[in-house]
C-alpha cells in the first residue's frame, strides 16, 4: 500500500492515469504525444505505476498497451475511508469511482489483485459451481477441458450455447473462456428494453482470461475480458461488473468462508 501513495503522490503519475481514464489501453508513444514529457520520463513514471498495480499491461501483437487497475484504489478505500471523515477523503473517493467505472474507449477490460490463498484454491473458485454461486451468483457448469461447453445459470436463467467454450485451461496457472450468449430471457431478468436487448445480443461473442501467478504467499490474479465492440453495451455492463465480482471473490478466499464441499 505504500507503494500506492508514493506512485500516487507525483503530479506527473497522476496526470498519466488521468491520461488512461480518459483513454484506456493507450501504447507507450500514445502517452507521450498527449503528455508533455519526454519519452523516458514517461517510461519511468509507468514502471512505478505497474510496481504499484495502478497500471497493468497487456501484450497485443507486437504493442504493449497500458490499462488502469482499480483493485489498489478499492484496497485504499476498504482500509481507509471508514476511518477519517468523508470530507477529508472526498478526493481518494472520486478517483476510485474514476478507476472503476471508467468509459470504455478501447475493447477490453483488465484487472490485478492479490489475494491470499492457494492457485488450487484460487482455481476451483474460478470453475466450481459452489464457489461461483457464492460470490458470483451465477454457476458455470463444465468439464473445463479444451473445447468442453460451459453452461450458465444466471440471473434465474439457463444459457446453454454451443459457442460458449473453453478456450485454455492449464490447471492453477491460465483459464480462458468465450462468454456467454445474450439470450431474451436473460434480457427480461435483467429488465433491457426491446432496442437494448437487440443491441447487446447483436455485438460479438467476447473472450474472458485468468491469469494465476504465486508470490510468495499470494497468489496475482489478472483478469483480461477482451474482443468488444467499441462503445458497447457489453463493455459497459463488465467494465461495471468485474470489479465487484473479484472483491467479492478475494473476501471469500481470504474469510476462510468457503462452501463445504471445497474445504480441504
Amino acid at each position: 500500500m505504500d507503494d500506492v501513495f508514493k506512485a500516487l503522490a507525483d503530479p506527473s503519475r497522476r496526470q498519466l492515469l488521468d491520461s488512461l481514464e480518459a483513454e484506456n489501453g493507450q501504447t507507450l508513444r500514445q502517452l507521450c504525444a498527449g503528455l508533455d514529457m519526454a519519452r523516458q520520463s514517461v517510461s519511468k513514471h509507468l514502471a512505478i505505476l505497474e510496481a504499484a498495480d495502478l497500471v497493468v499491461t497487456v501484450r497485443h501483437g507486437r504493442e504493449k498497451l497500458h490499462y488502469l487497475n482499480a483493485a489498489p484504489i478499492n484496497d485504499i478505500a476498504d482500509r481507509w475511508i471508514n476511518r477519517y471523515d468523508r470530507a477529508r477523503t472526498d478526493a481518494l473517493a472520486d478517483l476510485k469511482r474514476a478507476l472503476e467505472s471508467p468509459p470504455m474507449t478501447k475493447p477490453a477490460f483488465v484487472y490485478k489483485t492479490y489475494i491470499t490463498t492457494t492457485p488450487e484454491q484460487l482455481w476451483r473458485a474460478l470453475t466450481e459451481p459452489e464457489f461461483t454461486q457464492r460470490y458470483w451468483q451465477a454457476t458455470l457448469t463444465s468439464t473445463w477441458e479444451v473445447g468442453a461447453t460451459i453452461t450458465w445459470e444466471l440471473r434465474g436463467v439457463t444459457i446453454a450455447d454451443p459457442a460458449q467454450v473453453v478456450l485454455e485451461s492449464d490447471p492453477y496457472r491460465r483459464l480462458s473462456y468465450t462468454w456467454h450468449t445474450f439470450t431474451p430471457e436473460l434480457a427480461d431478468a435483467l429488465g433491457f428494453d426491446e432496442q437494448r436487448a437487440a443491441k447487446v445480443a447483436a455485438e460479438r461473442r467476447t473472450t474472458v482470461t485468468f491469469d494465476l501467478e504465486p508470490v510468495d504467499d499470494l497468489v496475482k490474479l489478472t483478469v483480461v475480458h477482451d474482443g468488444f465492440e467499441d462503445d458497447g453495451i457489453w463493455a459497459e455492463m463488465v467494465s461495471e461488473g468485474w470489479p465487484q465480482v473479484v472483491s467479492a471473490l478475494k473476501t471469500l478466499l481470504e474469510s476462510g468462508d468457503l462452501p463445504a464441499a471445497a474445504v480441504q
